[in-house]
């Protein structure tokens, strides 16, 4: 195993960025000073792409970050996210203002319109244009976007814009590989998945028939079933992960996800354990 986490280029950007990530959502119902200690740890062992949004805890996400990263933002590679209803032309930028008062910082490193509204994207994506040349934002993306959205953004904004699409991705929902991932990678869009490890209690089961390939792979490779999930999910060369953890331990497990390298078995046998399946007729998001 190497030392270091993966690493590589996100979307059009010249920063390299870990693979596998750390990820915020509901972070705020964990024990506080646990959440912290489990971001910092992260950090410490490499994690250093954060994503967060306006919208977890009503801004108390951000406010965890913030304690975790002081005196390390340097190292970071920051997301956060605009809720629609905040997405118009003003209001993203008040947003994107209120975000970096609660994350003390001066940037994100990239903003995201967190689902589609009922604002113009065009407005939007303007915005956008406006915190980067003001310096508040270094790049820009989406979330949830299916493909006939990120052709409207990439018509709307050209391309090299558009710095990430983040998007559910895990083992038992793998709809972005039909048409989004390929579109990412046509033009050099990162895909970020989210919920690595399903919704609630989605994780494959130990004694599922899935569960059990799972199992002995990740036995093959002294992991565990998480840790060979995240793997996968980065195979492709656009992919990037971003589970949470709320404690440092479950931290500290996701970070060998970064580490591991799957043979071309493991991922045909997973492949096979968990299909793709037929395309949906719109993209699935939580």
């Amino acid at each position: 195993m190497s030392e270091k986490l993966a690493k590589r280029r996100f979307g059009p950007l010249n920063a390299e960025v870990v693979t596998v990530g750390q990820g915020t959502w509901e972070i705020e119902a964990s024990d506080r000073r646990e959440a912290i200690k489990a971001l910092q740890k992260g950090i410490a062992l490499g994690m250093t792409h954060i994503d967060t949004a306006e919208m977890y805890g009503a801004g108390r996400s951000e406010e965890i970050v913030a304690e975790a990263i002081a005196g390390k933002r340097d190292e970071i590679f920051l997301v956060s996210k605009v809720l629609p209803s905040n997405a118009s032309r003003k209001g993203t930028v008040a947003a994107c203002e209120k975000s970096l008062k609660r994350l003390k910082t001066d940037r994100l490193d990239c903003y995201l319109l967190h689902w589609r509204g009922q604002y113009k994207l065009s407005d939007t994506i303007e915005a956008f244009e406006e915190l980067k040349l003001a310096g508040k934002i270094l790049s820009w993306g989406v979330s949830n976007f299916d493909e006939e959205d990120l052709d409207e953004a990439l018509a709307i904004a050209g391309e090299g814009k558009i710095a990430c699409n983040q998007v559910l991705y895990h083992l038992k929902e793998r709809a972005i590989e039909h048409a989004v991932i390929p579109w990412c990678e046509k033009h050099s869009v990162a895909v970020v998945g989210y919920s690595p490890f399903g919704s609630r209690g989605g994780f494959p089961s130990a004694s599922s028939a899935a569960g059990k390939v799972l199992q002995k792979i990740a036995d093959e490779h002294s992991a565990t079933p998480y840790q060979i999930a995240l793997a996968f999910l980065t195979r492709h060369e656009s992919t990037f992960t971003i589970p949470k953890a709320a404690n440092p331990k479950h931290a500290a497990d996701n970070a060998v996800g970064g580490h591991l390298k799957l043979t071309d078995e493991d991922l045909q046998r997973i492949d096979g354990a968990f299909p793709l399946g037929r395309r949906p007729s719109s993209l699935p998001m939580i």
